[in-house]
């Protein structure tokens, strides 16, 4: 057994500026591909387009949209229905800009330990 653990790497040990420039080069991509998703949006839509939900592919709600004459406000049960499309129009938004992140930020990911080849990436905190 050796003194140094770091003999096995080579006459050279380890280079700590390149690993350095390596993880910032991998800050910076991350940065942007955060902002590129913050951009994004994604719509889900439930009853042939009678509720539509948009959100921004951090997950955020930016508009919901109920197409006219389809509910009528006077009657509860309707409005319960409204709820639940409202929720079934927003997971399926959310699960298109699940899929943005995952494009988005998968490969970056997979760099820091990630899912292994081959392997969908984990969920990215939102």
């Amino acid at each position: 057994m050796t003194q140094n653990p770091f003999e096995a790497l080579g006459a050279g040990g380890l280079d700590m500026n390149a690993l350095l420039q390596q993880a910032q080069q991998m800050q910076e991509q991350l940065a942007s591909a955060q902002a590129a998703l913050a951009e994004a949006t994604a719509d889900g839509t439930v009853a042939g387009g009678a509720v539509t939900v948009t959100i921004n592919g951090v997950g955020e709600v930016t508009n919901v949209a109920i197409k006219a004459g389809q509910f009528d406000g006077s009657d509860a049960d309707d409005l319960s229905d409204l709820g639940d499309m409202i929720v079934a129009a927003y997971r399926d938004a959310k699960a298109q800009a699940d899929a943005l992140a995952s494009e988005a930020l998968g490969p970056l990911a997979g760099g820091l330990g990630g899912a292994a080849p081959g392997q969908p990436p984990g969920q990215i905190g939102f």
